[in-house]
């Protein structure tokens, strides 16, 4: 019978096989047989601490090792006995008991042990519940209590939304080490910091957030962490800024900046033998290749965070992986197989995962959404949006500006011009109070798209107009091979300068405008559903130029579009490029 419960043997193994070292060599610097250790290995036997601690040194395992090890005097009783998530959110997970006034320093870091194996394994709400007893049984050692909070402090959050009781946690560690000079306090207030930057950073607007401490704030403060961050010491205090601070920037620094924090962050994270940062630093990377428009680049990455989805066993690292793989399919035009992951198997795993209170649901919900409105949006059937519940979904995440815009283009391709007019000047009010980037790049491409639309249908001037040149500036700062990349990751809405392109299409400015779009052609030919769309607007502008030559260029492209989106099944673009070749000089 197994009577490993907490993962001692399978730790064990994996740290014996990366040092290269057999079950007779290490079973011979630990003093023991190598069949007991080969049955402490398989579960069948339970280590001891001395065992555990032995073990530990001759792996250099950093304590992880002598955190999985039950105290002497426990029972290792099969988790199959211990009850199922019931038993488990209820709260059965103990403190240490104090011993002549202080705490248990050993079972304090078996509970951080087990918080981390339950976080790598996706289950966060277990974790946390680890994390928290070790917080309370660390009272009066502030350095302890901190390295608990910043645990916590690692679980996913309500997208848009401000974890409060977080932020009053981690400001609460950061007073308690005030005036603690040591080395380790030092590293713990910057992880802190990090920490308390990225949650305040949540807020999609001030509206959500803590008081003044806004998106702006957490950006700041992040911008002075990093500063104050050595470019030596302790990798996992490197691994811990990078990782919060590159989120807490996120929506205010440039694309190309963000991507040097994340190859910062994936160099530190290669020294750190962690898991977790390894995880962090691969998504990272990728997301930030894929904003940059580098691709082929993106494409290795997400080959390597597939394999550390493999390796780690996690349910939401195979989300993630899915969800990256996805959005991939829909910028490659595998409509098919994308349609697949957000229609039949993406409803299992947000079944599975909040069944088990592993994350907060919307951080999945909206992911899935955002798939599954693209995806309809490709294939011309955005008129499904509003006969099932995904409307009703859009609207309930309104507090995003990005389902705004995201709405008001569902309904100028599904005809309703006058509605989406509407909603499109609403949104286009609330750009001054958008950031500079992040976010608000994929809202403004979403706002660029139904210009273009209320452009091609016609009368609608008085309203393009007067918002033309704010929606212009805005993007201006993004033109070139970048791509806009909506959520963390969700899907890939085109070319930053396709709508640098459109806008100035709209604007009466055609030269311009097929300057944006030969810009937009770099990134664009990675995807032939991008192509054809890039190909229409292209013909469009190339009519309002006018002169000889230009209306069979035009023709040409709007037949390669016209191609392009019968291949790929993309009804409603195939619609506009045969209305615009029935109608020669039509723009």
């Amino acid at each position: 019978m197994v009577i490993e419960h907490d993962g001692f043997g399978a730790e064990l193994r994996r740290r014996r096989v990366a040092a290269g070292m057999s079950l007779s060599e290490l079973a011979g610097k630990v003093y023991c047989s190598r069949s007991f250790l080969s049955r402490v290995e398989n579960g069948r036997r339970r280590a001891s601490l001395e065992l555990a601690q032995l073990c530990d040194e001759v792996l250099d395992a950093k304590g992880a090792l002598v955190g999985l090890a039950p105290l002497p005097g426990t029972d290792a009783v099969p988790k199959a006995v211990r009850g199922g998530a019931g038993e488990r959110a209820a709260g059965t997970v103990r403190s240490p008991e104090k011993k002549d006034g202080r705490y248990d320093h050993v079972e304090f870091r078996r509970l951080l042990r087990r918080g981390d194996l339950s976080h790598a394994a996706g289950e966060m709400r277990e974790a946390e519940r680890h994390y928290t007893a070790a917080y309370r049984g660390a009272e009066g050692d502030p350095r302890a209590q901190a390295e608990a909070v910043i645990r916590m402090a690692r679980r996913w959050s309500d997208p848009g939304q401000v974890d409060r009781e977080l932020l009053q946690s981690l400001r609460g560690c950061l007073a308690a080490l005030d005036g603690d000079g040591s080395a380790e306090a030092a590293g713990l207030r910057l992880r802190l910091e990090a920490h308390l930057a990225k949650k305040m950073a949540l807020a999609v607007s001030q509206d959500t957030a803590a008081g003044l401490a806004g998106p702006a704030e957490g950006a700041r403060l992040a911008e002075e962490t990093l500063r104050r961050l050595p470019d030596d010491g302790d990798d996992e205090v490197r691994c811990e800024v990078l990782t919060e601070c590159r989120w807490a920037r996120y929506d205010f620094l440039p694309a190309p900046d963000s991507l040097t924090l994340s190859e910062r962050l994936r160099e530190a994270a290669a020294r750190q033998d962690s898991p977790y940062f390894r995880g962090e630093a691969l998504m990272a990377v990728a997301i930030d290749q894929l904003r940059n428009g580098r691709i082929f680049s993106a494409l290795a990455t997400a080959n390597q965070y597939r394999k550390h989805a493999a390796d780690t066993h996690s349910a939401l690292a195979r989300w993630q992986r899915h969800t990256l793989d996805a959005l991939l399919d829909l910028w490659h035009g595998r409509f098919d197989a994308a349609a697949e992951w957000i229609f039949v198997e993406s409803l299992k795993f947000i079944e599975l995962l909040r069944a088990d209170y592993a994350v907060p649901a919307d951080n999945l919900t909206q992911t899935r959404l955002g798939q599954a409105y693209w995806l309809l949006r490709q294939q011309g059937r955005l008129a499904e949006l509003f006969t099932s519940d995904l409307a009703g979904d859009v609207e309930r995440h309104a507090y995003f500006p990005v389902w705004r815009a995201g709405l008001a283009l569902a309904l100028c391709e599904t005809g309703q011009y006058a509605e989406g007019a509407d909603l499109f000047l609403g949104c286009v009010a609330d750009v001054d109070r958008f950031p500079p980037s992040g976010w608000a790049v994929p809202a403004l491409v979403l706002l660029a798209e139904v210009c273009a639309a209320l452009d091609l249908a016609g009368g609608f001037d008085a309203e393009l107009a007067p918002v033309l040149p704010t929606l212009r500036a805005r993007l201006a700062p993004h033109d070139g091979e970048q791509i806009a990349l909506g959520g963390w990751p969700t899907v890939l809405l085109g070319p930053t300068a396709r709508a640098c392109g459109v806008l100035a299409l709209a604007a009466g400015e055609p030269e311009t405008a097929l300057e944006h779009f030969r810009r937009a052609a770099v990134p664009a030919r990675s995807s032939q559903p991008e192509l054809a769309r890039l190909r229409l607007a292209q013909a469009r502008a190339i009519r309002r130029v006018g002169g000889p030559g230009s209306e069979p260029n035009a023709v040409r492209l709007l037949r390669e579009a016209s191609r392009g989106a019968e291949s790929y099944g993309m009804t409603w673009l195939g619609g506009q490029c045969e209305g615009l070749l029935g109608e020669p000089g039509r723009a």
